[in-house]
Formats: structure tokens, C-alpha cells, sequence
């Protein structure tokens, strides 16, 4: 079902200011849009309700929180084996260290964005990782040196866009 042909205009604009700032008050967000706070306040349920809404969070800078290193990880596995791969995306799933994971076409089965406080730490991490998952034939590292950009904002298209 593509939602985004069930969003109309008051939709998006509420979409792309909550996107900006989820903690905004809904009489600044009436405003915005041209509709009352408990008209507001309605469609915001039924975003949520929905799904188009899949939740908010608070966004922590990684080196903050003690995580001063960043690796970007190609995962090329043995050969598609459904139940291996099934364990190997639970356990990427459970890691805390695995921040995004990405099944991905090419010659690379997955992607990942991982944290780590060193270069010991994320060393132990690949071992714990190749150790509990056979599936895994071969991965790459690339250890990030600056953070360009870094996003969780999805554009809201208009009706009939994409």
C-alpha cells in the first residue's frame, strides 16, 4: 500500500515539521498548517496509527555516548543459505554495536554502520561476529574519518512525485 498517496498536503507539511522537530507544540504546529490543535492533534494519531508515523526518538551523537569510532562494514556471505542468513540477521539485529544494517545487491550481501568506543572494541566485535555466524565468508572495514552527513529525515513527496 503506498501511503504516501493517502497524505494530503496538511499531511506532508506536519510530516516535514515534526521531522524537524518531533518535540514542537501543536499550536505552533496549527499554525503552520491551517487547521485547529485538535485537528492537529487527530491526524498525528492516525499518522501513527498507520504507520506512516514509526516512532521518535532522541538522536545522540555517537562520540558523546563514548563511541569515537565508526566503521561502515561489507558483509559477503558463503552462499545464500536461508537459515544462516535468518541467524545472522538476528544476531545483527541484537547487536548493539550495529547502529544500520542493510541487505544490499552487488558483490557485497550486507552493509552495516557500526560503533565502537576503539579500534580494540570494534576488533572484538568483528571476531564476536565472524565467530557466531558461519554464514559470514569475508567482510571489509572502512573506518570513517569525519561525519559529512547524518540523517534520519525522509523527504515527503508530493502526490504523484517518484
Amino acid at each position: 500500500m503506498n501511503l504516501n498517496s493517502t497524505l494530503d498536503p496538511a499531511d506532508r507539511i506536519l510530516l516535514d515539521a515534526l521531522q524537524r522537530d518531533a518535540r514542537v507544540k501543536l499550536e505552533a504546529l496549527a499554525e503552520e498548517v491551517g487547521l485547529s490543535a485538535s485537528a492537529v492533534q487527530r491526524r498525528i494519531a492516525r499518522l501513527r496509527e498507520t504507520g506512516v508515523i514509526a516512532g521518535e526518538c532522541v538522536v545522540l551523537d555517537p562520540k558523546a555516548a563514548g563511541n569515537r569510532v565508526t566503521v561502515i562494514v561489507e558483509l559477503m556471505l558463503e552462499r545464500e543459505r536461508s537459515a544462516l542468513t535468518e541467524g545472522l540477521k538476528r544476531w545483527l539485529i541484537a547487536a548493539e554495536e550495529v547502529q544500520s544494517a542493510w541487505g544490499v545487491t552487488g558483490e557485497t550481501d550486507f552493509v552495516l554502520v557500526v560503533t565502537a568506543p576503539d579500534l580494540e572494541s570494534y576488533e572484538r566485535f568483528t571476531r564476536r561476529m565472524m565467530d557466531d555466524n558461519e554464514v559470514i565468508r569475508e567482510f571489509r572495514s572502512s573506518v570513517a574519518l569525519n561525519r559529512l552527513k547524518h540523517t534520519l529525515f525522509v523527504p515527503v513527496l508530493s502526490e504523484g512525485a517518484g
